[in-house]
């Protein structure tokens, strides 16, 4: 597979549609959506204690809050993402320097940072892997077409940087009927697609986890869910966050981004409660699965 395709996988929902600031849609992401998968991150970690004997790549790492936390426990800590301004944040998170507010992680080469975390914009070679015993994916699945070809395919290329018997943590929305922010992500699919009406963000079927594991030669070994609200100070605050993620951005090009904006305002409103905070109850799923 070329770098280009590595990075197009890497990069799920990170690049910015045509007219949008990047650098505004990263900071909206690391300052307000990406906390609400926490319970899902510390969930995970601490169910394969995770901790200084670990060595983790964390595929899609975004703007780091996960490798963070990984890395408190003592592992030592690759992340990768070909969106530049999310990388350039999670440097600034991850910098052994809060005075200057940047470290020497860096996106090229081995990106070693004093902390021993690398950050990178594409894989590493496996002759610069350590052998990794955890790969993550916390970008859940089950809201974009095509979303399972496209973890099936980052896999393919990831796996063999990863130690015999390593774990592998793939992550999906749950349950619609659990899922608050359902159908507001039915907006995203109403206006990109009009002719089917409105669809909720959960396609696939329900064992698709199990179908891209199964496809990538892993051997599932347990399962969990996590509880994960979206909880927003206010509306305009749940629309930047929504926005964020890039769930939107088809929806954005088929009309345009005021459209979006006030059909998503309006979705939130059953949400938003009389102190003006929107609360979004979600259950996610993961699934751990082994190399053999």
């Amino acid at each position: 597979m070329t770098p280009t395709l590595v990075r197009e996988h890497l990069s799920h929902a990170g690049s910015a549609p045509p007219g949008a600031d990047p650098r505004a849609r990263a900071r909206d992401w690391a300052e307000i959506q990406e906390r609400m998968w926490e319970p899902l991150y510390e969930s995970v970690h601490e169910r394969l204690d995770v901790g200084p004997a670990t060595r983790l790549l964390g595929l899609r790492c975004g703007s780091g809050l996960a490798l963070l936390l990984a890395a408190v426990r003592g592992a030592a800590v690759t992340g990768a993402d070909s969106c530049p301004e999310r990388l350039a944040l999670a440097r600034d998170r991850l910098s052994p320097d809060p005075e200057h507010g940047t470290g020497t992680a860096g996106t090229t080469g081995t990106g070693a940072s004093a902390t021993g975390i690398r950050l990178l914009d594409a894989l590493p070679t496996k002759a610069d892997a350590p052998g990794y015993d955890l790969i993550t994916v916390f970008d859940p699945i089950g809201c974009g077409p095509g979303d399972t070809d496209a973890l099936g395919a980052l896999l393919a290329d990831a796996l063999p940087l990863a130690a015999r018997g390593a774990a592998v943590v793939l992550t999906a929305w749950g349950p619609p009927e659990r899922c608050a922010t359902s159908a507001v992500l039915g907006v995203a699919t109403k206006l990109a697609d009009p002719l089917h009406g409105v669809r909720g963000p959960h396609a696939g079927r329900r064992d698709d986890l199990e179908e891209v594991a199964q496809r990538a030669g892993l051997r599932p070994d347990g399962s969990g869910r996590v509880a994960c609200p979206f909880g927003y100070a206010d509306a305009d605050s749940a629309v930047r966050g929504l926005l964020s993620t890039g769930l939107f951005d088809a929806a954005i090009a088929a009309t345009d981004r005021k459209q979006v904006e006030k059909e998503l305002a309006e979705a939130l409103h059953p949400y938003q409660r009389a102190d003006g905070i929107v609360w979004m109850p979600n259950v996610f799923r993961y699934l751990i699965a082994r190399v053999p």
